[in-house]
């Protein structure tokens, strides 16, 4: 979360968004604002995902559970194949 707040936060000052506009855009405080880009967990991910699409980033969220960057998840799927497949 700490990583995604610091880039959410770099991504907008590259941008040149003051964050008393980034928080009018994203329908926050200033400092919830604050909050989310220090990575703060008790923010809500619709805040997130709202200031990944202010900044023009939402393609990056059909990633975030991905199965192929989900490397315990695919062991889990592969675990739970059947070992033998029979015809009735």
């Amino acid at each position: 979360m700490k990583k995604l707040g610091a880039d959410l936060r770099d991504a907008r000052k590259r941008r040149r968004i003051k964050t008393a506009v980034m928080a009018d855009r994203l329908q926050v405080s200033r400092p919830t604002l604050r909050r989310l880009e220090r990575g703060d967990p008790s923010v809500g991910m619709g805040s997130y995902a709202t200031a990944l699409y202010v900044l023009g980033m939402t393609e990056r969220l059909a990633d975030l559970a991905d199965i192929a960057h989900d490397p315990i998840g695919q062991l889990l799927a592969s675990e739970s194949l059947p070992k033998r497949i029979t015809s009735k």
